[in-house]
């Protein structure tokens, strides 16, 4: 007899249910792979109050040694559960193996270098004058509120949980309901890690938005990392500031890749590919706007289109396939019908669209899509489609493409293609993105910032800066004793 798996929330050390369940189900098949306990306002609460607790009355925001022990522990148990964790995320998310194995990996090395951080201490020392001494120190913010998405649960959430914890806070971590197994399995592995004191951490899945409302509302938690859309943290960042509470955003993007006439296209043509098909675009620094000059523009066209239309679409865990399903089939539809809508300004050169024949007909598939386009000001290149749909642009000199780069509200990230060593430092200097690549794409370290200008966010994690984003500065006076 087959059991069918249930995922639960992790509080206060313990694991708990809810009064409802949902379902999860596989975007490659549309079959039942487990069910979850699915919170809401109620187990929010919970976790906040346990958050709370540990915080006042434990050593945990004291202690860097013991944090740093933690962190070190949870990355060896995460490291145990590799394989078990990259085959459950590809076959409830829909990556194929090879991505599902490197959000697994970066997580695990992240996890690693915030254990170090949290040994390190940076702060100021000063006589200001004759007698008079004063310093600085970093001390944790108090409760950290943390909401991931779905399109890369794992990585998504250690990014924001592990800096909080290394830098002493206590952490509620709200996940959705699409990857709710493979949340249980994050949980799991972060429940056995032993150095971790009860409370510290506390997390739970919701396919509705009622718990992740009580975190950003409540005076229980000080401070909110998320990762998502540029609309829900608007709303977030409204929300927060009537209580002041810090907030940390990583936002939606449309990642312009600028390839100028004297790039490699031999070694540019499989990245773009890359950059529109990873995660099936379910990312927010997919490589959603080739901008190309004239030069080499027919030549580029011919080539990227060739590529997307020879990519292999089928399920995650089958080895053959060069991308997976969308999240779920309601995706699938919507990004289909942007691209139908822009058949109507736009010239579509590489229709991909929605798989309707055959035994892949009952997943989440859509093969890529290219659209090109004159004018920026139009949906397919002003809004985010989080799907394999790129727009190809033409531009005619370094001015132009810079125009166009910064002519949308998003600013994550941008890639510059070139042979020129300078051209990437010369044009990457004006353009408004976090992050700029040359002559590569989505290469992200630990050890340096990553965010969002414009409407791509506020805050940074990754390296030293994520630490500050848990953290308060406190300035202390200190006059030395008058001699008698």
């Amino acid at each position: 007899m087959t059991t069918t798996p249930h995922a639960r929330h992790f509080i206060d050390g313990a694991w708990t249910e809810s009064r409802r369940v949902g379902s999860s189900t596989d975007p490659a098949t549309g079959e039942l792979v487990g069910t979850f306990a699915d919170g809401g306002a109620e187990e929010a609460r919970a976790a906040i109050d346990a958050a709370r607790r540990a915080f006042e009355t434990g050593d945990w925001a004291r202690d860097r040694d013991l944090r740093a022990r933690a962190l070190f522990e949870m990355s060896d148990r995460m490291a145990e559960r590799r394989d078990e964790l990259i085959a459950l995320l590809s076959r409830e998310n829909g990556k194929i193996l090879a991505e599902a194995a490197l959000e697994v990996d970066l997580t695990i090395s992240k996890i690693r270098y915030y254990g170090a951080l949290a040994l390190t201490e940076s702060g100021r020392a000063s006589e200001v004058r004759p007698g008079l001494y004063s310093m600085t120190l970093r001390q944790p913010a108090g409760v950290a509120g943390v909401i991931a998405p779905w399109n890369s649960p794992v990585i998504l959430s250690v990014r924001s949980f592990a800096p909080a914890l290394a830098a002493g806070a206590t952490v509620v971590l709200k996940l959705p309901g699409q990857t709710a197994l493979t949340n249980h399995l994050l949980f799991e592995i972060v429940a056995a890690t032993t150095s971790l004191p009860k409370g510290a951490f506390n997390a739970f899945t919701e396919s509705g938005s009622a718990g992740a409302r009580l975190l950003v509302s409540d005076p229980g938690v000080d401070v909110i990392s998320y990762t998502g859309s540029t609309r829900v943290g608007r709303s977030i960042m409204a929300d927060a500031s009537s209580a002041l509470k810090a907030v940390s955003l990583e936002l939606g993007g449309k990642t312009p890749m600028i390839v100028f006439d004297d790039a490699d296209l031999d070694a540019a043509v499989p990245v773009l590919t890359k950059a529109i098909t990873t995660f099936t675009g379910q990312f927010c620094m997919t490589g959603s706007r080739i901008l190309v000059q004239r030069g080499i523009a027919d030549e580029l066209r011919t080539r990227l289109s060739a590529a997307l239309e020879a990519v292999r679409v089928g399920p995650g865990d089958d080895p053959a396939s060069d991308m997976g399903p969308l999240i779920d089939r309601a995706n699938a539809e919507r990004v289909d019908q942007l691209v139908a809508e822009a058949a109507t300004y736009a010239d579509v050169v590489v229709r991909g669209g929605r798989v309707t024949d055959g035994s892949l007909a009952a997943g989440a598939f859509i093969r890529p899509s290219l659209v090109e386009v004159t004018d920026v000001d139009v949906p397919i290149v002003q809004q985010e489609v989080f799907g394999p749909v790129a727009t190809f642009e033409v531009f005619d000199d370094e001015a132009d493409a810079i125009a166009r780069a910064n002519a949308t509200e998003f600013g994550l990230a941008a890639g510059v293609w070139s042979r020129d060593a300078d051209r990437p430092l010369r044009v990457g200097r004006e353009l408004d993105a976090g992050t700029v690549w040359a002559n590569t794409w989505a290469v992200v370290v630990d050890q340096m910032e990553e965010g969002g200008f414009k409407q791509s966010g506020v805050g940074r994690l990754n390296g030293e800066r994520a630490l500050e984003e848990f953290q308060e500065i406190k300035h202390i006076v200190h006059p030395a004793p008058r001699r008698v």
